[in-house]
């Protein structure tokens, strides 16, 4: 199959040509038909297997069979992140170089009279983070009355970053007559819920399994101490001579303190995340591409926006509070089919996320144990099975002054040993400040 077998114009042809595309990917077979028939698409696919052009390429055709009237936007792409926004943005413009189609991006963290001055020129094409397109709005400096088509990209993730709010208060402004495209790695239930009120029967593209990983990715895992997770690390890069490394971690402070070791151990690294600026963070996300920089050390707020042509590994240098995000973490290796591996330091205090994450992908990571790192304490081989709810009623039944563990100890409070009460406060949310992105 070709790209031009699915519809789509001579000039969009040569524009993936020129992008090194001879086959579309299975997304792309299935999506850019449904999106150029005029339907609404709620599409579900691994992360690096292609949504964003699965999108793009049908949407610029509708674009250019009429011009525009007005001053516009006339397509709506909404994004989580800064990355991501910018990372769109760039497709757009690669797929649409031999039409006469005008795009922008806006996002926070960057002066916004520029970002003003470009949406009064007039586009066709508006990509942006829901928090800044709200402050424009709020300016008057974007109106939504010729939108024809909107798209929310990972926007389960937007959920998860508070950006419901602002999502609601654009969809409320948006024309009713309008084609709706949700574009995801993962759809939780609140996504589905979301979509029903938004969609019109819609299409729904599947092309794998929800919440799977990709067979291109080998994935271990590294039992250790969390005293000696940096110490690993340094030992992992600097033996197996890896060049090009991507890091998680769960904090912005954690970031900042993994760079810092890693530095002092001669390893060139630096952090991106929300508290840094939009400078630091593209300068940053360059330097790592250019291989200037040999560890680039990020929080989730990154894993959706970050694409980098073969990079061989990523690292969970702690693993994330939702299993989810697992998912989307290590889809920024193996991509495009390329190989790629996944390496996570687990300690004993994150069994219980890792047993999530092993259920959530139905299959058991590798255990990998490296000498002089052996951890006091081993992982579980098997993710524990869900509490019978029943079994859990019979308990609560109990009378005074049995066998039950007391209020607040033991298995009552629903804590794994070391999470506490972070874990429990953090829940699926980032912080306000990436929500104003």
């Amino acid at each position: 199959m070709s790209f031009s077998s699915l519809g789509l114009t001579e000039k969009l042809v040569r524009a993936t040509a020129d992008q090194g595309y001879e086959t579309p990917s299975p997304i792309q077979q299935q999506a850019i038909p449904a999106v150029l028939s005029g339907r609404d698409v709620m599409a579900a696919a691994q992360t690096g297997t292609g949504k964003t052009a699965g999108f793009t390429l049908p949407l610029l055709q509708r674009l250019a069979e009429k011009p525009r009237a007005g001053k516009g936007p006339r397509v709506l792409i909404l994004a989580p992140t800064r990355e991501l926004a910018a990372q769109v943005h760039e497709s757009v413009e690669h797929y649409s170089k031999y039409l006469p189609t005008a795009s922008a991006v806006v996002f926070g963290g960057v002066k916004i009279n520029p970002q003003m001055m470009k949406l009064r020129k007039g586009l066709d094409v508006l990509v942006a983070t829901p928090g800044r397109l709200m402050d424009l709005y709020g300016q008057n400096a974007v109106r939504f009355n010729e939108v024809e088509i909107l798209v929310l990209d990972e926007a389960d993730r937007m959920l998860d970053m508070g950006f419901i709010r602002d999502i609601r208060k654009i969809l409320a402004l948006l024309p009713k007559q309008r084609q709706n495209l949700l574009f995801s790695a993962t759809f939780s239930g609140e996504i589905r819920k979301l979509a029903e009120g938004l969609l019109n029967n819609p299409v729904q593209v599947e092309v794998a399994t929800r919440n799977t990983t990709a067979e291109t990715i080998k994935q271990t895992v590294y039992p250790v101490d969390q005293s000696q997770k940096s110490a690993l690390l340094s030992k992992l890069v600097q033996q197996n001579d890896w060049q090009q490394v991507l890091v998680f971690t769960r904090t912005k402070h954690g970031a900042n303190r993994l760079t810092q070791k890693l530095e002092r151990d001669g390893i060139t690294a630096a952090a991106i995340h929300g508290n840094k600026s939009q400078g630091a963070r593209t300068r940053a996300l360059s330097n790592f591409k250019l291989g200037e920089v040999r560890v680039l050390v990020a929080t989730d707020i990154a894993a959706r926006g970050l694409d980098i042509k073969q990079l061989p590994q990523v690292v969970n240098f702690e693993l994330p509070n939702v299993p989810e995000d697992y998912v989307h973490r290590i889809g920024r290796t193996g991509r495009a089919g390329e190989q790629g591996h996944a390496l996570s330091l687990v300690s004993a205090d994150e069994g219980r996320m890792l047993a999530g994450i092993e259920r959530l992908i139905k299959k058991q990571l590798p255990r990998k144990t490296v000498e002089g790192f052996e951890p006091s304490n081993n992982l579980p081989l098997k993710p524990k099975a869900k509490a019978d709810p029943s079994r859990a009623r019979n308990r609560s039944r109990r009378p005074a002054g049995g066998t039950s563990a007391a209020p607040g100890r033991g298995r009552g409070n629903g804590r794994g040993q070391g999470q506490g009460r972070n874990q429990g406060q953090s829940g699926r949310r980032s912080s306000p400040q990436s929500a104003r992105d």
